[in-house]
């Protein structure tokens, strides 16, 4: 966090231009995130870059820097209460508000039965896919609310496993289940402080990630099966949509995936 703090502080950079709105978006580094962020820059938005490692954030902050748009790499782990503060209170100082969280990290956990799976890793995807979005959203809901003009959006990735899991996936569904309810939550009671908080659910962008689908992947009948992709900015589409509203709208939830993928119907 120091070398955020330091560059959320940097006195020598431009100050954002007027009428520029402020989104941090987690999980930046890579995939989805990483689309998201240059598609929110390309639309005029000063993006903060958060992630676990610092060198794609600041490949991607020169990027948009050479680009004439506003980033900030800032590295940061979003399970630390007191880095995700830090970043939040750094945000405030440089920017003054923040108009559009994007609660992208996640993570997965080892592909096998329940009863195999090491309860460190089972608790390493909670702190990461729950309680990093937890504590990234009770960050920016204080500051929403206190900012003025008060108010902004928050954005969730569900994921399609918010809906039915993968054979071998209990923990990562377990947290996107999860997500869903803090989605319900926030939305309710960030009405009298107008803000908005929608979940996108997405299923088989084609990522780094996703890679793994074009070769064969386990199918609930047990059968091993290559599963249809979409393209990855379809999805920096959507989030954008959603972010774009004005704030007396909102888009609870959404679903985007690849048509054919096995989700619909008898899996």
């Amino acid at each position: 966090m120091a070398e955020a703090d330091r560059q959320l502080h940097d006195q020598t950079r431009q100050p954002t231009r007027a009428g520029r709105k402020v989104a941090i978006v987690t999980g930046a580094g890579s995939g989805i995130g990483r689309a998201c962020a240059r598609k929110l820059l390309a639309n005029g938005y000063a993006v903060v870059l958060v992630g676990r490692r610092a060198q794609p954030l600041e490949t991607l902050e020169a990027e948009a820097l050479a680009a004439g748009q506003e980033a900030l790499a800032a590295p940061c782990d979003v399970a630390d209460a007191a880095a995700v503060d830090a970043l939040f209170e750094s945000v405030r100082a440089r920017f003054g508000r923040l108009d559009l969280l994007f609660n992208n990290a996640g993570r997965n956990a080892p592909a096998v039965d329940i009863d195999e799976l090491p309860v460190e890793d089972w608790r390493a995807v909670v702190d990461v896919n729950l309680t990093g979005v937890f504590l990234c959203t009770r960050a920016a809901f204080g500051l929403m609310k206190r900012q003025q003009p008060m108010g902004g959006r928050i954005i969730n990735n569900g994921s399609i496993s918010a809906h039915a899991p993968r054979p071998f996936s209990i923990a990562y569904t377990a947290t996107k289940h999860a997500i869903t309810g803090l989605t319900k939550s926030v939305s309710l009671d960030g009405r009298r402080y107008d803000i908005a908080c929608g979940q996108i659910d997405i299923g088989n962008a084609a990522t780094e990630m996703t890679g793994r689908m074009a070769r064969g992947v386990p199918q609930a009948n047990g059968e091993i099966a290559v599963e249809p992709l979409m393209d990855v900015e379809l999805v920096a589409d959507a989030v954008l949509h959603m972010a774009q509203l004005p704030l007396a709208a909102n888009v609870q939830f959404m679903t985007i995936m690849a048509t054919k993928m096995p989700f619909v119907g008898r899996g």
